[in-house]
C-alpha cells in the first residue's frame, strides 16, 4: 500500500460487523449500519501551528479507534476499503 496521509489525517481500516446478532438473527447487508470502529493503518506527520511548530498525532499505527458515524472519506485501495479522516474526528482509542 502506498498511501501516506498528510498533516493530521489518519488512514483507518473499518472493522466488519458480525453477520449474526445475539438472538441469532442474520442481518442483510442493506440493513447494516456503518461501522464506527477500526484499526489505524497509517498516520500523517501532524499539523503545523501558526508558530511553525509541528504537533504530533496522539494515535499511532495499529491503534483500535472509535470514530463518528459519518466522518471521513471512503477510499478503496487494492480491493480493500479504508477511511481517511482527521484526528479530530477520532472519538477514542480502544
Amino acid at each position: 500500500m502506498n498511501i501516506k496521509p498528510l498533516q493530521d489525517r489518519v488512514l483507518v481500516k473499518p472493522l466488519k460487523e458480525k453477520e449474526v446478532k445475539k438472538g441469532g438473527i442474520i442481518i442483510p447487508d442493506t440493513a447494516k449500519e456503518k461501522p464506527q470502529e477500526g484499526t489505524v493503518a497509517a498516520v500523517g506527520p501532524g499539523r503545523i501551528l501558526e508558530s511553525g511548530t509541528r504537533v504530533d498525532l496522539e494515535v499511532k499505527k495499529g491503534d483500535r479507534v472509535l470514530y463518528g458515524k459519518y466522518s471521513g472519506t471512503e477510499v478503496k485501495v487494492d480491493n480493500q476499503e479504508y477511511l481517511i479522516l482527521r484526528e479530530a474526528d477520532i472519538l477514542a482509542i480502544v
